[in-house]
């Protein structure tokens, strides 16, 4: 394994946190390393934080923006650097929805800059470039191996976009130009000095001051978490070891939910959770997972050394003992902060008191576009949707459709169970009509539910009835999404009789707290004539690539059931979901596909059409039962309303011909 020395250090962003602990850990184990930190001071960054290295004769602080060339240049001459550790960036995914743009700017061009300056002046032997674990974007919820260095670069949102950009930028200088670069991708890290708009900081100070933790969503999303100490050494054994052209990951295979650290914090803090948390609206977009395979670093000689609960006790700690290091940061301890990003200091514009000068969410903040007066009259467009269920599937799908077929939609932003944001969203979209898909399933299915009982019910069944409530305060139709998972094949609906279950038909599956829920909201949405509900089964897209696509799913099995099902080909009948808005269709509907079609069937195709290799083997009801949690719906609906109203209607099989196998068709 080979070793370097580096002389002179330049460490970008390094009044910021990690990037602080790096710096004061290398200036005090190795005096004779010259360490020149550059840093323009944003709203995260704090002189103080490198108070430990303050009188070191090999420290020196240079104020300034690694988007000035000349000032790049400069440094790098005047102080004969040869190792580069960029940490400088825009790393907060909220404010990133609302001002990407600085992110573009700082992440990107400021990238571009010190690597222009790196190949001009010629004298660079390392250059490390930090990026993200959210480059990779969304794990799977059921995967066991974590993304590893060669893994693809999927990120999600604005802020891991510009990192994976500037990691190409990264990427292609070292293969142009010959710089010796190494990439490093990292968990998240927690500790003392961070800026509180992060969760950890953000939910100790909140408890300091004996105030509710917020969530995002329903805090079921998981994050692995590294104390910041065990990253500085990480950074440290890269920066000795690493090989160039290579990417390590930082990381721990120990994984949290969010629900899981807000309780932590309120044990430490002796608060009750179940009145110290609240649950508010979730970001545009929330990856589920983020998980790392992080044997390559671990082959260097670095592994984690701070278990959780000690980490977290020394956060408490620090924190508890410099409540003020920071200064007034109530901005960024609201729920969704929105930060005005400006060199030079921290700026707020905070939620509270503000006018309507902003078309905003709680969380997002759009672009203010000078108006124009023109001399054509505005019209109310003809139709204009509001949808709930943005990061779901059937949300997403829609959002799709409706832009390819020309139909102005938007986004609610406000939380089903809360009536006020609701009316806000209706008051300024002005929609024609709703569209609900959102709701709990349960991650990764529906056992999730029965020990998450009392959040099912909050969106399920509160936040469903809220809306149709609204709708109807409104004159609104909403078309809801539901499920026809609330049956099971009985003596008068024996499986292969096709006989169906109708529209009118009292639901008798009871077997899932999920299934109760849904059958519970629909038979109070009865008593609303102003809603549309669209029981879908077992959905099926032409993405086979989704996981919660029911073909991806079965087809990941090892095992699986045989039993003919009623299914839903979403890609025919979304778009007659809009239809039926447009024609302003009410009442209960079995939204699926004429017809039943088996698990064989099913996996028989995909064998034919995907992959004639492909083998599964099959168990029965009683030999599934012993690995889930709760039992599972099979029915037949009786699909006859749809087609009558839509001929066209193809059965189950064909459908899934036409819409599904055939287009992934493998030769």
């Amino acid at each position: 394994m080979s070793s370097y020395t580096p002389k002179n250090i330049l460490i970008t962003g390094a009044a910021g946190f990690i990037a602080s602990h790096v710096a004061n850990r290398l200036i005090r184990n190795y005096p004779d390393y010259k360490i020149v930190v550059l840093d323009k001071l944003d709203y995260c960054s704090n002189l103080k934080n490198l108070l430990p290295s303050k009188s070191s004769p090999n420290f020196k602080f240079v104020k300034g923006d690694i988007g000035s060339a000349d000032l790049v240049n400069y440094l790098l001459i005047t102080e004969s650097i040869d190792t580069i550790m960029h940490f400088a960036a825009q790393t907060h995914v909220d404010n990133s929805f609302g001002n990407s743009f600085e992110f573009t700017k700082n992440n990107i061009y400021g990238t571009h800059v010190l690597l222009e300056a790196c190949k001009v002046t010629g004298q660079i032997r390392r250059f490390i470039h930090v990026s993200t674990d959210e480059v990779y974007g969304e794990t799977d919820e059921d995967a066991v191996v974590g993304n590893h260095e060669a893994s693809q670069l999927l990120p999600t949102n604005p802020y891991s976009a510009t990192k994976a950009g500037a990691e190409m930028l990264v990427m292609a200088y070292g293969r142009s130009y010959g710089l010796p670069v190494i990439t490093t991708r990292g968990n998240n890290v927690y500790g003392p000095n961070q800026f509180p708009e992060k969760l950890i900081p953000k939910f100790i100070l909140l408890a300091m001051r004996g105030k509710t933790l917020p969530i995002h969503g329903d805090g079921s999303n998981v994050r692995s978490y590294l104390y910041c100490e065990d990253v500085a050494e990480a950074f440290e054994v890269i920066l000795h070891k690493g090989e160039v052209g290579h990417v390590y990951n930082i990381g721990t295979k120990k994984e949290r939910r969010v629900i899981d650290v807000a309780k932590d914090i309120c044990q430490l803090f002796s608060m009750d959770p179940e009145t110290s948390i609240k649950f508010v609206e979730n970001r545009p977009f929330n990856d589920q997972r983020y998980f790392l395979d992080d044997q390559k670093l671990k082959n260097l000689g670095w592994s984690e050394q701070t278990v959780w609960e000690e980490g977290l006790k020394k956060t408490i700690e620090w924190y508890t003992q410099n409540p003020e290091w920071w200064g007034d940061v109530s901005g960024a301890l609201l729920p969704h902060p929105r930060m005005l990003m400006m060199p030079g200091g921290r700026h707020f514009d905070s939620e509270e008191g503000k006018g309507t000068s902003f078309a905003s969410g709680p969380n997002q903040t759009r672009m203010v576009v000078p108006t124009f007066k023109t001399s054509s009259s505005t019209q109310k467009p003809a139709l204009k949707f509001l949808i709930y269920g943005r990061t779901g599937w059937i949300g997403g799908l829609l959002g799709q459709l409706c832009e390819k077929q020309g139909i102005p939609c938007e986004y609610g932003r406000g939380r089903l169970e809360d009536r006020s944001s609701l009316m806000a969203d209706i008051q300024n979209i002005k929609p024609t009509h709703v569209f609900n898909a959102a709701g709990v399933t349960g991650r990764p299915n529906v056992d999730w539910c029965e020990s998450h009982k009392t959040e099912t019910i909050r969106t399920n069944v509160a936040g469903t009835l809220t809306l149709a409530d609204v709708c109807r305060e409104h004159g609104l139709l909403m078309m809801n999404f539901a499920t026809g998972c609330i049956f099971e094949y009985d003596a008068g609906h024996p499986e292969g009789s096709g006989i169906g279950y109708k529209e009118e038909d009292k639901p008798n599956f009871t077997g899932s707290f999920y299934s109760k829920t849904k059958a519970m909201v629909e038979e109070l949405l009865k008593e609303y004539d102003n809603v549309c509900t669209l029981r879908v089964r077992m959905p099926i897209s032409s993405d086979l690539n989704n996981p919660r696509n029911f073909i991806t799913k079965i087809a990941r099995y090892n095992k699986v059931v045989n039993i003919p099902n009623s299914m839903t080909i979403l890609d025919e009948l979304l778009p007659i979901s809009i239809e039926m808005a447009k024609r302003n269709l009410k009442g209960i509907w079995n939204f699926t596909n004429p017809g039943v079609v088996s698990h064989n069937e099913i996996l028989e195709m995909y064998k034919t059409y995907i992959d004639p290799k492909f083998q599964w083997a099959n168990f029965t009801l009683e030999e599934q039962a012993k690995v889930i949690v709760a039992p599972r719906s099979n029915n037949e609906m009786d699909a006859s309303k749809l087609k009558n109203e839509f001929p066209g209607l193809l059965p189950i099989k064909e459908s899934l011909i036409k819409y599904v196998f055939e287009p992934n068709k493998r030769t």
